[in-house]
């Protein structure tokens, strides 16, 4: 591979793969996948949360090291996705009260936006926020700067984070000694890449079927109505036939090879068997009561997450995608189940790509969430060429970053739908928060004490001792001026 002088780097926490990817945006929008990596990541992360700093860690220092190999360029930071069994959805809505006909401004909304973010949540960490909408009056308006009211109010969807779990991903790559271009939200990478316009307005439901998690997000009117994750996955279902005593590597070679979301009775051969190994076989029925019975347990608990007053909004449908949606049938056991007609299994993404990694090519949903991360990039992550004579890491440890385009620290309300900011940067921003409150605090009281001083010099002005003062030095003035 020739070096490219820039390219996006972007990695997925995966509960089975730590997977990497670089890419280079091109001028028509497409995107090249110059390189991808995976490495094993069971033992550390379960359920799309790290487990293990160390083991973490040194999966990411294995994965940037073998990337910067085969891109023969250093990698200055990385874009990261944040998922995982912690992160939840929960809604807020902070009211304001005002004189009559009082214009809406820009920074009531702002106000409104910062007393949501400084809700306090116990061992949980505010994510990101999706503003679903303000009620002006009695209106609902999604911008409601330059109207009249009396009573504002900002509804709002927090997605949160258990505070240790936060902490322990910003750790891993503090570690790993790797900078952080960008923390995403990755179930809004993928649905932003794998979501047509019309299923996001029309309403719809995206059910992301990973290894030990299924993630599900709610969208209507183009705004992220419910976020949440199950603890469940088709590791589970590897897990359930691996019961029939076998080890899980054969266990997912029958799932794979038998494995079926929904046959009709009428259509189970009583007599047909599957083989386990040369000398055992189980009996199809078996197999397959197995492998339906937790499917349906997915299907019901994806279900159980659709709102209720979302149940007859979801006119886009049910969209399907991550590895377990390859299941043979999965469309006839979520509408069995749902009662919803429209369904469909999103296999790639929507923007263009090219490549000749057979990864990307195979086009079986399993890369979506890391190609939707690669996607929103807008940092050249490409560092200096590598000297192909010397040793890759005799100047630097792997990911030791000298980032060329650093951003600025940004306060929670200056960042975009999606994006985390990280725990040094959020470090940062509170420590500016405190300077500038510290700098007003200090004027409050520089203005207080000039208004003390003033009030004192009039009060003294005004005193009976100072105008009797007054008058007798005027009275003397006069008399000395009669004498002359």
């Amino acid at each position: 591979m020739v070096s490219a002088k820039d390219f996006i780097v972007a990695i997925e926490l995966g509960s089975s793969k730590m997977t990497g990817i670089a890419g280079k945006k091109n001028l028509d929008g497409s995107i090249q996948v110059l390189a991808v990596v995976k490495e094993d990541s069971s033992s550390f992360i379960r359920k799309g949360v790290v487990y293990n700093i160390e083991k973490t860690a040194q999966c990411l220092t294995n994965i940037v090291k073998k990337l910067t190999t085969q891109l023969k360029r250093e990698i200055t930071q990385v874009y990261v996705g944040i998922g995982g069994q912690s992160i939840r959805s929960v809604r807020n809505v902070v009211t304001k009260d005002l004189p009559a006909d009082t214009l809406v401004t820009q920074d009531m909304v702002i106000e409104l936006m910062d007393a949501n973010r400084n809700m306090q949540y116990p061992d949980q960490e505010i994510l990101d926020v999706a503003v679903q909408e303000y009620k002006v009056d009695s209106q609902y308006q999604s911008d409601p700067v330059g109207i009249q009211c009396a009573h504002l109010e900002g509804n709002f969807l927090n997605i949160l984070q258990r505070k240790a779990f936060y902490k322990s991903l910003n750790n891993c790559f503090e570690m790993a000694n790797i900078g952080i271009a960008e923390l995403y939200l990755a179930p809004l990478a993928l649905a932003d890449s794998v979501l047509t316009e019309s299923e996001k307005r029309s309403g719809c439901a995206l059910v992301d079927i990973g290894a030990d998690t299924t993630t599900v997000s709610v969208y209507n009117k183009n705004i992220m109505r419910h976020l949440a994750v199950i603890p469940l996955g088709s590791n589970n279902i590897t897990k359930d036939i691996a019961s029939l005593q076998m080890e899980e590597q054969d266990a997912e070679k029958m799932k794979l090879k038998y494995g079926c979301a929904f046959t009709d009775n009428n259509d189970i051969d009583n007599n047909m068997k599957y083989s386990i190994d040369p000398e055992r076989q189980v009996e199809s029925r078996k197999f397959i009561e197995i492998v339906e019975g937790r499917l349906e347990e997915i299907v019901e608990n994806v279900w159980y997450q659709i709102p209720n007053d979302y149940y007859d909004k979801l006119l886009g449908g049910i969209i399907l995608t991550g590895g377990g949606s390859n299941m043979k049938d999965i469309e006839k056991a979520f509408r069995n189940h749902t009662h919803i007609d429209k369904i469909r299994i999103a296999k790639f993404v929507t923007q263009t790509i090219t490549s000749n990694i057979a990864e990307i090519n195979a086009k079986d949903g399993t890369m979506n969430t890391v190609l939707g991360l690669l996607a929103k990039g807008d940092i050249n992550c490409a560092g200096n060429d590598i000297d192909p004579n010397g040793d890759l890491f005799s100047i630097r440890q792997a990911g030791t970053i000298s980032t060329n385009e650093p951003r600025k620290v940004r306060q929670a309300s200056e960042t975009e739908a999606g994006v985390i900011r990280t725990e040094r940067e959020k470090q940062a921003a509170e420590e500016e928060a405190r300077r500038k409150k510290e700098m007003e605090e200090r004027a409050e009281r520089e203005k207080a004490e000039a208004e003390a001083r003033e009030q004192a010099r009039i009060k003294k002005e005004n005193s009976f001792w100072n105008k009797a003062f007054k008058g007798i030095k005027k009275f003397g003035s006069k008399m000395i001026e009669e004498d002359e």
